[in-house]
């Protein structure tokens, strides 16, 4: 099996060579790491020293753009510009190459999840993806909270994570549960440590550095499976998914105004619609690895982050009423987009509707890139 790891930062990576020197699948999975950086050559040496046992590549801005011109030739500044420039979405590009090699899976890692007593990186997200045994989930309000999944260190209220809408018939936690040994399409693991919370709940707890008090201490349950009309907060970074869904898994491009930090958690929701369209299925759980949260201005988050929950509140539920008729990702995928385009003028404010045109510009170049490599 061709697994590859992606990985998008700036700095050493000594917390994915621990996670690779745990593992005992690694041999067994064919697994290579994909870089996407900056092209700093001193960081460069030290990660490459640091998987010297592991089969890894560096994609900077030279390499991608070499890869573009290659692919695309004379027009390849008008495919590159799908991937977005230092931030966190840069992984879209190393799920083009893992697409291009026909992996069949991909794990996408942030810089700072660390490894866990006795987990096995691979082997946790291989297992999840097949038939392990779970259970499945269904809310009332077609919203799972992710973060009832964890043992926090302490709170008296429902703590939702980072993505999850505010509105009210969005948080009522009424779910139905069954028993389950699905095999998924995308798996996304949890945390031990800081859990993915937006700016407002930081704040709220007391976090002017991007954390706050409450803490996980481990996961609830093992693996959940996330049922049809049933919607999450999809984090990326601790997550596997096979490389079909691709196609329809771009991770947005944020920055262009000042909205960020929703690259994910809309991605999430697109994949969840089409998985649930063609009857596959998503789930979260393991691995949990911890979450070292680097030090960050929790108010410079808040800004980055309000328009897009206004945007969020009204995003999922256009998503949700999108008619889907096609047998595949890609299809899927370009008919999500014209549901979308549709229905812009749905979205209040002109700002908004300029962030989500902008955003359907860059998804319909996404398929064309990914319809240039089938």
């Amino acid at each position: 099996m061709k697994t590859r790891i992606v990985v998008s930062s700036i700095n050493e990576l000594t917390n994915i060579a621990s996670l690779c020197d745990v593992s005992e699948t690694l041999g067994q999975n064919d697994v290579k790491i994909t870089i996407v950086d900056e092209g700093n050559k001193l960081i460069r040496k030290k990660n490459h020293d640091l998987f010297s046992n592991v089969e890894h590549e560096f994609y900077g801005p030279r390499e991608r753009g070499e890869w573009f011109r290659q692919r695309y030739g004379s027009e390849y500044r008008k495919y590159s510009s799908v991937i977005p420039e230092h931030c966190h979405a840069e992984t879209s590009f190393g799920f083009l190459v893992a697409y291009e090699e026909e992996a069949d899976v991909v794990i996408e890692l942030d810089d700072d999840v660390f490894p866990v007593d006795g987990l096995d990186l691979v082997e946790s997200h291989l297992g999840n993806l097949s038939h392990h045994k779970g259970v499945g989930v269904s809310s009332e309000c077609k919203w799972y909270n992710t973060i009832q999944n964890l043992i926090l260190s302490s709170s008296s209220n429902a703590i939702f994570p980072r993505g999850h809408p505010y509105s009210p018939d969005t948080r009522f936690e009424a779910y139905t549960w069954r028993d389950s040994d699905d095999t998924c399409v995308l798996n996304m693991g949890l945390w031990i440590g800081h859990p993915d919370l937006d700016a407002l709940t930081i704040l709220y707890h007391g976090g002017l550095d991007g954390r706050c008090s409450i803490e996980s201490k481990g996961l609830e349950r093992e693996k959940i499976v996330v049922d049809e009309g049933t919607y999450f907060a999809l984090c990326s970074m601790n997550t596997a998914f096979v490389s079909d869904i691709i196609p329809a898994f771009y991770q947005l491009y944020m920055k262009n105004t000042d909205i960020d930090r929703f690259d994910d958690i809309w991605s999430g929701i697109f994949i969840k619609k089409i998985a649930d369209h063609l009857g596959n299925k998503i789930c979260l759980g393991k691995p949990s690895l911890h979450h070292d949260k680097r030090p960050r201005d929790t108010f410079k988050d808040l800004r980055s982050e309000l328009e897009g929950i206004i945007i969020n509140e009204n995003l999922w539920r256009i998503v949700d009423s999108v008619q889907l008729n096609s047998k595949d990702f890609f299809s899927c995928y370009a008919e999500l987009i014209e549901g979308l385009e549709k229905n812009l003028e749905k979205f209040n404010k002109k700002t908004h509707r300029d962030e989500i045109k902008f955003q359907i510009d860059k998804m319909r170049v996404w398929l064309d890139v990914i319809n240039k490599l089938r």
